[in-house]
Formats: C-alpha cells, structure tokens, sequence
C-alpha cells in the first residue's frame, strides 16, 4: 500500500526544511575554498549578485511547480503538461540529485571519521605538520574498508530520517538541526575572529581584488550559488511540494536564500581568518578542511589545546549535520517519485534509492584508491560525477524549470501561485519583475553559463 504524502506542519518548519535542503557542504566545504582560490570578496560579490538576480527567480519557479501540483518532479510535470516531452524533465531531476547523494555521501562518511578524530583528540599534537595532515587524509581515502563503511553509515542516517516520513522524520529533523548550524558555526566564527593575525582573513573577505576576478572565477561563482541552494535537481520542487496551500512562496523563497546565503558567509569568516591566522594559503582547494583546518586545530593546540579540540569538535559536527540536512532532501527526491508515481511504501522506495546510491557510491571511494586509474572523460569516477552534476545537469534542470514555468505555463497560473488566488496584495505588486526574470533574465544567463562550461 502507498503511503501517505505528508505535508510541512507550519511555515516555520518548512522554511526549516528548505534552508536545510539549501545548507550543506557546498556552504561550509566548498564555499570556503572556492573564495580561496578566486580572489575573495570580488568571488563573493558575484555570488551574492548571482544568487539574487539568477538562483532566488530559479528557486521560485521550482517551487510554483511543486507547490501547485503537490507531487513530485515526474508527476508534477505530467500533470502541467500532460502528453508531452516535459516528463522526461521530470526524470532527469529524480536521477540528477541520487547522483550527487552517491558521492555526497563519501564527502560525509569522512565528516564522520574526522568528528571521531577530533572526539579522539586527535588535533591537539603541533608537532604534526601540514604535510602529516596531508598524508593522515590522503592514506584515510585511498583505504577501502573504512570509507566504505562510514559512505554505508552515513546513507543509513538519511535512510532513516527519511523513512520516517515528511513531519516525523524530514520536519522534526530539521526544525532542530538547521538553528544548530548557525549557532554552531557563529561560536567558531567569534573564536576564529579572535585569533592572532585574524585581521588578514577578514580584509580578504570584505576587501575585494577584482584583477583576480577572471571570467572563469565568475562562472565558478554562479556555479557556486547554483551547488549552494541545490537548484535545478528536484529538490526545492518536491519539498515545495509538501507546503500548505496557504503558504507564500516568495516569503519562503526569501527566507531559504537569505539563510543560505548568511550561512555561506558566517562559514567563510569562520574558515578565512584562521587560514590566514595560520599562515596557509587560501586557496587550499577541496582539502581545506580535511587537510588544512585540523593543521590549524593542532598548531592552535599548542597553546590551549583543550580549546582547540572542543573548536575541532564544534567544527566537524557542523560539517556532519550540514551534510545531513542537504543530503536527506536529495534521497527524499528520489522516493517521493517511486511513492507518487509507483505507488510504494515509503519503506521500499527507500530501501531502493539506498542500494542505488550505494552502489554509486562504491565506486565513488574507490576511485581515491584501488580503481584510481579508471577514468570517464579524463575524470575519475568521483570527479566525473562531481562535474556532471554542478557543471550540466544542475545548469540544463534550472534552464528547463525557468523554461517551463516562464514559457509552458501560462502567466495567469503562475500569477496565481505566486499570489495565493490573488489574496497575497504584496506578492502580487512585484509578480512582473520576478516574472520578467523568470522568463527573460534567467534563461539567457543560464544558457551562457552552460555554454561556457562545455568550450571550457
């Protein structure tokens, strides 16, 4: 028997849920050194133009359709437009974010190995050097047995909150783990601010180098607003899905971004400072903070190392639930289509995109070790995914749901969920400058955007 769809229980928890969906690695892991390795405040100045003027229009019109039809990505888009192509749209935002969760996953099996470290203490020694971090991370994700366990462990927990239901897993989860995050992450912000030779970090955080702002910095700033808010997978639409009729889009998209973006930065001045209070260089890459943070944690350590390690701890449990709250949304993609559309049990629908992700997933840790040498397109298996995923399929989702709510819908409907029935006066005086962008502003920036990412 089919379960029954469930809905968020008040705005609250919805705008909970959402910015959950929003904040993940890609705030507080890819964030930090995507800032690093372009230029600081100029990167972050086009990304927050970005995120304003291109993600909150895509984000809106993911929601219209998920709000308005209340079902997933496949069925909202056959009951729109039924009898045509558009479904398979549908299909490609079910399968886009299981993608992302297979290696998402591997990210956050090392979230958890690092909170067993720094539980450990494991980052209170100085005399440990970068280099020895390096080499700590680098055996750890060459290993087999234990990232493929921690990658089981941590699809597990999604699995269970997810199985769990919409309120009794996805709402009561979130609405108690996202305003954790941000207190989390404000406490090792106030301590990274108050670090020695911190003042560095936050001049390059506020004072922009636009001769570092090369075209390929921009793209990679509007890529990161795109990975950020989890735009154009399925994932805003299907838990828009679940609001109540009643509910205003715009004060729920608003909101999301507004979270979302605070969260990216607070991040970036928790990180930056105590780079540069360390002496690193910022654009660490992708290691920042497996490599180079817990060098930073250990050198700390030398003078208070019981201080340090409790930042540590502060540090990877952040790390851990922002994974969660992103992660738990993309499976949830994935089994609100089996339990719309192919009637299942919440229990086997999750059971299925498990094994998938899973077996993904394998093959993603694999690829820092035994099966390193195979490559798709010149990629591993764990980079092709990567760059499959934020570079085209997020880019052609977020083109076709601007599209298809700009172009297929008409102006009347959107009108319509935009407004609540017209009942929303305020929502309704601004509806033809969100429209216009929507349906003019978006697509072209989305389209150049994803023509650059292929000549590039």
């Amino acid at each position: 028997m089919a379960a029954q769809r469930g809905n968020f229980g008040s705005r609250f928890t919805a705008i909970m849920a959402m910015a959950g969906s929003a904040i993940g690695l890609g705030n507080i892991w890819r964030f930090p050194y995507m800032v690093g390795q372009n230029g600081g405040a100029a990167f972050i100045i086009v990304y927050l133009l970005s995120a304003v003027m291109l993600c909150i229009p895509i984000f809106l019109a993911e929601s219209i359709i998920g709000k308005r039809t209340q079902l997933s990505t496949f069925g909202a888009m056959e009951k729109l437009s039924p009898g045509t192509r558009w479904k398979w749209m549908g299909f490609l935002t079910v399968f886009t974010p299981l993608i992302i969760l297979s290696f998402y996953s591997v990210v956050g099996g090392w979230s958890i190995e690092y909170l067993f470290k720094s539980l450990g203490f494991a980052f209170t020694d100085p005399a440990v050097s970068r280099e020895g971090h390096s080499a700590i991370f680098g055996a750890f994700i060459t290993s087999v047995r234990k990232p493929l366990i921690l990658h089981t462990v941590f699809l597990a927990l999604n699995a269970v909150i997810v199985m769990a239901g919409v309120q009794k897993g996805i709402e009561k989860f979130t609405k108690i783990t996202t305003p954790v995050l941000f207190v989390l992450v404000v406490l090792i912000m106030v301590y990274s601010l108050t670090l020695p030779g911190a003042a560095a970090g936050i001049e390059y955080m506020i004072k922009p180098d636009f001769s570092k702002l090369t075209s390929s910095a921009m793209l990679s700033a509007m890529g990161q607003s795109f990975f950020s808010l989890s735009l154009g997978v399925g994932c805003i639409l299907t838990y828009a899905s679940y609001l109540r009729r009643d509910e205003n889009l715009l004060s729920t998209g608003l909101c999301t971004a507004v979270f979302d973006l605070g969260f990216a930065i607070i991040a970036g001045f928790a990180i930056m400072p105590a780079v540069f209070a360390a002496g690193i260089e910022p654009g660490a890459g992708p290691g920042l903070i497996f490599e180079t943070l817990p060098f930073i944690f250990s050198t700390m350590g030398a003078s208070a190392p019981m201080l340090s390690n409790i930042v540590a701890i502060l540090f990877f449990t952040t790390i851990l639930f922002a994974a969660l709250t992103s992660s738990v949304s993309m499976l949830e993609t994935g089994v609100a289509y089996l339990v719309d559309e192919k009637k299942m049990s919440r229990l086997k629908a999750t059971s299925i995109i498990f094994v998938g992700c899973w077996i993904l997933g394998v093959f993603c840790s694999l690829s820092f070790g035994p099966i390193s040498d195979f490559h798709i397109l010149g990629s591993t298996v764990f980079d092709f995914c990567d760059h499959m995923t934020s570079d085209f399929l997020m880019t052609f989702g977020s083109l076709l749901f601007v599209l298809f709510v700009g172009w297929k819908m008409d102006r009347e409907s959107v009108y319509d969920e935009f407004t609540n029935g017209g009942t929303l006066r305020g929502n309704g005086r601004i509806f033809g400058v969100v429209y216009f962008f929507i349906r003019y502003i978006a697509p072209v920036v989305i389209v150049t955007i994803f023509v650059t990412n292929l000549i590039l």
